[in-house]
């Protein structure tokens, strides 16, 4: 029971958890039935296909480290939990001695990004350099490019690519590779990843999934919410024509395309900034490793 800091009434933890489980089936439900037809959807259906949360796990709730749930029952809340005598808390000490070297590094990852600056002038070619001079190997092959495969191979040309994710670079073409400025590497990660990436910070639902259940479920969901939008501006800015799904292209072939996608994305990494603290701050006294504040 190391840890424990902070009761909370079992009506205000109920309450919670009932709101995080009614926000969440609100995301939910198109995916499940969508499953359940057979039929995808490149947009919504991303964040339960490329990660590995499943929609049950996203519905689940947890406190986070450092609290205990008065009235509650250590068995109904899953192995993670153990009783107080009161109620129910993590036993957040069992949790850190399997995963506390994971915990360290997504907290150290998250430092390093938050520490740079945001850089914006990548205009989303990532997804371009996947099809480039390979358009048949395109990921979401139901969906049409919005332009000819010679158009498309020519806007990845016409534009420096610099894609510091390599979650993002690994599904370049062979071809677009030796376009990239950079070699992004797993082993690089902490170096390369930047603020204003739309993958990095579409990634921190990523983390905090992997952090839970040390971190409140509340910030798993707004972590998730912030990749959701994120997703869209990714699909818009595409070489793909999703104007069928009511997805109005962002046009980064043009100049006007490319403001848009700039101003977007340095949105995103104003709203991204805060989630990142949050993660860093929520794991910063479980581990002597962890220090407690991000660099800016």
């Amino acid at each position: 029971m190391v840890g424990v800091t902070r009761p909370v009434p079992e009506t205000q933890w109920r309450a919670r958890q009932a709101a995080h489980q009614r926000r969440v089936d609100g995301w939910t439900a198109g995916h499940l039935a969508r499953r359940e037809r057979g039929e995808k959807h490149p947009v919504a259906d991303f964040l339960f296909t490329y990660y590995s949360h499943r929609p049950a796990q996203l519905r689940r709730w947890h406190p986070g480290a450092g609290v205990e749930l008065l009235g509650a029952d250590a068995g109904e809340l899953g192995p993670e939990y153990c009783g107080t005598g009161r109620g129910a808390t993590l036993d957040t000490a069992g949790i850190l001695s399997r995963r506390g070297d994971s915990v360290v590094w997504i907290a150290d990852l998250q430092r390093s990004v938050a520490g740079r600056p945001a850089h914006l002038g990548c205009f989303g070619m990532h997804e371009w350099a996947m099809v480039y001079q390979a358009p048949e190997q395109r990921r979401h092959e139901a969906w049409p490019l919005r332009l000819s495969p010679a158009d498309t191979a020519r806007v990845v040309e016409q534009n420096r690519v610099r894609c510091s994710h390599f979650d993002a670079y690994r599904f370049f073409t062979p071809a677009a590779r030796p376009l990239n400025v950079l070699t992004p590497t797993r082993e690089r990660q902490r170096e390369l990843e930047q603020p204003g990436c739309l993958h990095a910070n579409m990634d921190l639902y990523k983390w905090a999934y992997k952090l839970s259940p040390l971190v409140d479920s509340e910030l798993v969901a707004d972590c998730f919410a912030l990749a959701r939008d994120i997703r869209e501006l990714d699909m818009r800015a595409s070489p793909y024509d999703l104007s069928a799904l009511g997805f109005a292209p962002v046009p980064v072939e043009t100049p006007e395309g490319r403001a848009q996608y700039a101003t977007a994305q340095r949105a995103f990494a104003v709203r991204a900034a805060p989630l990142r603290d949050r993660l860093i701050a929520a794991v910063a006294g479980l581990s002597p490793n962890v220090a407690p504040d991000p660099v800016r």
